[in-house]
């Protein structure tokens, strides 16, 4: 059985992604603490399965989210126009001349090395994006005029703040009305949730967005803390059986039937630069498996996951196939992870190489 996906030829787009876009300001190889120079990207867990769908893949995709009006908005807005995603629907706020009620997002992260481990050090206090609220967005021309293949949010996007919670509810509910297919990743972050009600929140939150979710992605964690779903059998959070991950699955379809995928990277992490990779998706009652990526060596593994997400959009996209949907989102997973930035670096041609097995030879 495969996924009902609306025809290209009767949509403006193929995705669209509903979440905040962050200036990440990269020390390299160094620390945040210590560092004299950065270097900047663009960054965000729903946008970046935008881009890489995007560059990677050739699909039309656009963002939905909010900058203030100044000059470091507009040079987010140059990297998303740099990567082809379009900014139709980005809403610009008043700059108030110093971030005092409303500001941009920034995202120190250092990428780890070894035996230290990646670390993300976010400022993203009172951003537009994160007072977009129910009305900003005209949902049902986007999806009911423009059309819309696919639309993907996540859980870092509504634990933003209390009307990005409900903006986003209001999002999978006009998406689900025009029959897009929605895919969420639950993308648990403690940080975001603590001050606004912790872990009960969180729970409440996504499960009510959870009612409207036709491909639900996200790992042990991320379904026990966001859903409440017991894992039996992990010896560590980060290091999962796969035959628990497949009973948690198997419990959370039975509550959520409306739930058509579920789908995980399973990483073993050996150091913050050396990890076994692979994926597991579910899909009409089975389970399919990427190939094995073992002792898979990153030089940055932040956005890896989302690259996953937008391999496995487009492998559904393009083949309706869920064998093809995960081993092209592991694929692209594991070349993301090899290159700096939270964005894809990766080519079609590339992945498929992966896909096939492909070495690491040089290429001339």
């Amino acid at each position: 059985m495969s996924l009902q996906i609306k025809p290209a030829n009767s949509c403006a787009f193929d995705q669209i992604s509903l979440g905040e876009v962050m200036l990440r300001l990269d020390p390299g190889e160094g620390r945040i603490r210590t560092a004299r120079n950065f270097q900047v990207w663009e960054g965000g867990g729903e946008y970046n399965t935008s881009r890489g769908l995007r560059k990677c893949f050739g699909y039309k995709t656009a963002v939905v989210t909010a900058f203030v009006d100044n000059e470091v908005g507009h040079l987010v807005e140059d990297f998303i126009m740099q990567g082809g995603v379009a900014t139709d629907f980005i809403k610009w706020r008043e700059d108030d001349g110093i971030g005092r009620t409303v500001r941009n997002g920034l995202n120190f992260t250092e990428r780890g090395f070894g035996i230290r481990g990646a670390v993300g050090n976010p400022d993203r206090g009172n951003t537009a994006a994160s007072q977009l609220k129910p009305g900003d967005i005209d949902w049902e021309h986007i999806f009911g005029k423009l059309g819309v293949r696919w639309f993907h949010t996540g859980g870092i996007f509504a634990a933003l703040s209390a009307t990005t919670a409900e903006i986003t509810v209001e999002a999978v509910k006009a998406a689900n009305k025009y029959g897009t297919i929605v895919s969420y990743d639950l993308n648990y972050r403690p940080s975001l949730w603590k001050t606004i009600g912790g872990l009960k929140k969180a729970q409440e939150v996504n499960r009510e967005i959870a009612k409207y979710v036709d491909v639900m992605i996200g790992n042990e964690e991320d379904f026990t803390a966001s859903l409440g779903f017991e894992v039996k059998g992990a010896e560590t959070l980060g290091h999962i059986e796969t035959d628990a991950f497949k009973a948690m699955i198997e419990s959370a379809v039975k509550e959520f039937p409306n739930f058509k995928v579920a789908a995980t990277t399973l990483r073993h992490v050996i150091t913050a630069t050396k990890n076994d990779w692979s994926a597991i998706l579910w899909h009409d009652g089975k389970f399919f498996e990427s190939r094995q990526y073992p002792g898979l060596e990153i030089l940055d593994r932040v956005g890896g996951g989302d690259s996953f997400a937008s391999g496995l959009q487009f492998g559904f996209l393009e083949f309706n196939d869920a064998k093809k949907a995960v081993e092209y989102g592991a694929a692209h997973g594991a070349l993301a992870s090899t290159t700096p930035g939270d964005t894809s670096m990766a080519t079609r041609k590339e992945v498929e190489k992966t896909i096939g097995g492909g070495g690491a030879r040089v290429v001339r």
